[in-house]
Parts: C-alpha cells; sequence; structure tokens
C-alpha cells in the first residue's frame, strides 16, 4: 500500500514530466516547422533547442519509468520515499543547469555531445563546464535512486531470485514477480550506463581543466557515450513493460502474469543483448575492430527479439478472445506495444549493416526512435499516469478521459513519425536545421509532420489537464 508521501512525490513527478514534456514537444515541431520553412529561426537556437530536446525526452520518461516501479514496488517491498525527493530535487537542479547552458550559454553541441564538439567552443565558454556539470548532477540523481530500489530489491530477495533463475525448475519454492525480475533487469542496466556517464564526464573534465596537457581518444569516447545513450533509452522503455506486466491483467480483471521459464530466460537473455547492441550505431567507424561490429549486429537482433516476443505473446494471450477492460490504460498498453514493436522494426532493418550503408544519420533514425519513444514508451508511462491519477481519487481506471483522445493520439503519433521514415527512405540527413538544397523539394515532409505532432500535442494535453486536477487531490489528503 502507497504512503501518502510516495503519493505525493508520484504526483510530483507526474506533473513535472507532463509540463517537460509539453514543452519538449513544442520544441520538436518548432524544428520541424523550421526545416519545412514554415517559421524561421537561426541554426543556433535550432542545434540549442535540439540539443534540450534530445536529453530533456530521454530523462523525463527515464524518470518517469523509475517513478512508476517506484510506486507498484512497493506493493511488494518497503522503499524509503527520500530518495524519490532527493531524486526529484536533483534532477530539477540539472535540468535548470542543462537549460541555462543550451539558452542563456547558447551550447548547441546536440543531445549526444560527441566529443570533441563540447570543447570545439561556438558559445559562451562557461557554456560547457555547466552543461557537463549538469549531466553529472542528472547522472548522480538517478544512480543514487536506482541504486537505492535495487538495495531494497536485494534485500529481500537474492540476485539470483530476481532474475527468476529458479523458474527454470519445475515447482519453485519462491516465485519472482514479473514486476521484480523487470524492474532488476532494467535497474542493473541503468545503474551500468549511468556509470559508464560517469567515466565519459570524468575524462571530459580531465581534458578540459589539462590546459591541452591531455586528450582523449575520439573512438573510445565515442563507443562510451553511445553505450550510455542506447542502453538507458532502451532500460527506460523496459522500465515502462514492467507497468505493463504489473497492471494490464489487474486492470482487465484477469489473473496476474506470472514468471514461467521461458519469461525468465528472455528477460536474462535481455540483459546481456542490451548491453551490447549499440555497437551499431559505430558501423561507419571502419577503424573500430570489426569483432565489434559482428556484435553489434547481432546483439541488435537477439536483443529485440527475446523480450519482444515474449511481451507480444503475454499480450495477444491476455486479448485474445477474452472480453478484457478496454479502459484507457489498457488501451495505452496495448497501443504502446504496437508502437514499440514498429520502432523496433525500424531499427532492426537500420541496424542490419548492408542497410545501414544507406540509412546511417539519415531522418531514418529519429524515425525509429521517435516511434518506440513517443508510440512505445511513453504511452507506457501515460498509462500508468492515467491508472495512478485515478487511483488517487479513487475513481474507475477509466475515469474522465474520452477515447477519441486515442484516436488523436494515434493518428498524431504515428503521422508525425511516418513523415521521418519517407525522410529516411529519400536519404534525408538527420541534425540538419535545414535541408539541405537537394532536399528542398521535399520540405513538405518535416511541415506535414510538424502538424501531426500538433495533433498529438493537442490529445497530450487533453490527458495532461485531466489527470492533473486528480494528482493535485493528493496535497489535500491527510
Amino acid at each position: 500500500m502507497a504512503s501518502i508521501s510516495l503519493k505525493r512525490i508520484t504526483s510530483t513527478w507526474i506533473i513535472t514530466v507532463m509540463v517537460l514534456f509539453v514543452i519538449a514537444i513544442l520544441f520538436g515541431i518548432t524544428m520541424r516547422f523550421n526545416q519545412g520553412k514554415l517559421i524561421q529561426i537561426s541554426p543556433t537556437s535550432f542545434y540549442s533547442i535540439m540539443t534540450v530536446h534530445g536529453l530533456t525526452m530521454i530523462g523525463i520518461w527515464s524518470v518517469a519509468g523509475l517513478a512508476a516501479i517506484h510506486y507498484l514496488l512497493s506493493r511488494y517491498l518497503s522503499i524509503p520515499t527520500s530518495i524519490s525527493v532527493f531524486a526529484f530535487i536533483f534532477t530539477v537542479l540539472g535540468v535548470v543547469m542543462l537549460w541555462s547552458s543550451a539558452f542563456i550559454g547558447e551550447f548547441h553541441a546536440g543531445w549526444t555531445f560527441l566529443y570533441p564538439l563540447p570543447f570545439k567552443v561556438a558559445w559562451k565558454s562557461w557554456a560547457t563546464p555547466l552543461f557537463l556539470s549538469g549531466l553529472a548532477v542528472l547522472g548522480v540523481a538517478w544512480l543514487v535512486w536506482s541504486v537505492g530500489i535495487l538495495y531494497q530489491i536485494l534485500k529481500k530477495y537474492t540476485i539470483t531470485q530476481t532474475l527468476g533463475w529458479q523458474h527454470f525448475s519445475t515447482n519453485p519454492s519462491i516465485e519472482t514477480p514479473p514486476l521484480i525480475l523487470i524492474s532488476t533487469v532494467s535497474l542493473i542496466g541503468i545503474i551500468v550506463c549511468l556509470l559508464s556517464a560517469v567515466v565519459l564526464l570524468v575524462l571530459f573534465f580531465a581534458e578540459y581543466f589539462s590546459n591541452g596537457a591531455y586528450s582523449n581518444d575520439p573512438l573510445l569516447m565515442k563507443n562510451i557515450t553511445y553505450f550510455f545513450g542506447h542502453t538507458i533509452a532502451n532500460e527506460t522503455l523496459y522500465l515502462g513493460l514492467a507497468s505493463l506486466y504489473e497492471l494490464m491483467p489487474e486492470i482487465s480483471k484477469k489473473p496476474k502474469f506470472k514468471t514461467t521459464w521461458y519469461v525468465a530466460l528472455a528477460w536474462n537473455c535481455t540483459l546481456v543483448f542490451i548491453l551490447t547492441a549499440f555497437f551499431h550505431h559505430l558501423y561507419m567507424d571502419f577503424v573500430q575492430p570489426l569483432g565489434f561490429q559482428m556484435i553489434g549486429q547481432l546483439a541488435s537482433y537477439f536483443a529485440s527479439l527475446p523480450a519482444a516476443a515474449v511481451t507480444a505473446f503475454s499480450v495477444a494471450v491476455l486479448v485474445y478472445k477474452n472480453q478484457i477492460r478496454w479502459s484507457l490504460s489498457n488501451i495505452l498498453f496495448f497501443l504502446g506495444v504496437m508502437g514499440w514493436i514498429i520502432g523496433g522494426i525500424g531499427a532492426l532493418i537500420d541496424a542490419t549493416i548492408s542497410n545501414n550503408i544507406i540509412l546511417h544519420n539519415t531522418l531514418w533514425v529519429p524515425a525509429h526512435f521517435h516511434t518506440y519513444n513517443a508510440m512505445g514508451n511513453v504511452l507506457f508511462s501515460l498509462a500508468f499516469f492515467v491508472w495512478v491519477a485515478n487511483d488517487f481519487s479513487d475513481l474507475p481506471v477509466d475515469s474522465g478521459i474520452p477515447k477519441f483522445i486515442i484516436s488523436l493520439l494515434v493518428l498524431g503519433g504515428f503521422g508525425f513519425v511516418l513523415m521521418f521514415y519517407l525522410g529516411g527512405a529519400m536519404s534525408i540527413p538527420r541534425r540538419f536545421a535545414l535541408y539541405p538544397p537537394e532536399f528542398n523539394n521535399l520540405s513538405w515532409l518535416a511541415t506535414l509532420g510538424g502538424w501531426f505532432a500538433v495533433v498529438y500535442l493537442i490529445s497530450i494535453l487533453f490527458i495532461f489537464f485531466t489527470i492533473l486536477k486528480k494528482c493535485l487531490k493528493v496535497f489535500s489528503a491527510s
């Protein structure tokens, strides 16, 4: 049973995430309209917005997933609310630092901040250390939170039990709930990638303060950067799946999902493969050892199949020929699985070396990660937000939001990413404030993508204002 303090900090997280999400969507619309020549902003402003947009989106859905599992794990464990409060305070501080470096200091090295771009100062000199310090603050906050949750899990379960290894034999004496299994797998990945971010920032600062006496190896820095960025984006999505496994059967008035041998095997495989799939970002770095490229190719396929196949199968069994409650949360969970699979297929196409030669650094890349984020991970978290907001208010799970809003969400979301896919298929490069002259006749794709994003934003605003009233009730409760 969640305490009133846990309900309040969870409500605070939800409101903060949704406010930042709306602002980040507006940033995205601004970029698409600029590429479509509907509006005009300076290249500096475009790349500052791109930097903030990417980091904000990755960050808010990471903390949304952590807030969700923290709340749901209170059914099984006692987790101090204080670590969530600590993470919130330092997350706000980190966001202020990052946004200040970009919008006041004009830092615009991109959300990947690939080495050595932060040192090629085309902005105020103080913006680089402020940006890197902001990342450090966020990393510490989320690392403490993740370690704190995992520590409480391991106080009740052994490491082998959290990974469900006892389910490889018949009739295990202790059953590991899927929420525990998937949360553990995700938290281990998050902790590892956050530790890699610490190493990355130490190397950045070492060079920054060496006054030219020390320089980093560019390929090493790129490997660490993409290990961190790729891993945390995927582990964040898995936190959303943990919520799905816990809540979707419950909302449907069906028996809870169980950890079976194939569920345990799938998530243990995912734990290994997701940590090595990032190599597919470096296919074009030909100096990279060939073995790493082969690992990236194989892991990209193997990382997607176990968790996706088992989850899709479990959801299909739940809904096929069953009269389940199609509440808004369940619709969002179901659509999120579809978006995740579609985005995953797009990622696999790009991660195939023969295709990557053509699609590398085209708009196909933001196409696939916007699909499994905006139409996958975001929907998983929104499903939790809707459920928990009604739980705060003691209302039915589908109270307050008309289902036609889902039509706007689907139309806007999939229309938005479709314009990216079409642009990628036509070899339009990514990260350009304006399309190169060779693609001037295709700028309408960006404009139309921006308008689809507006439709998506309308649905998000409707959901936000509906759950906002319910979240605020927590602060007046005794």
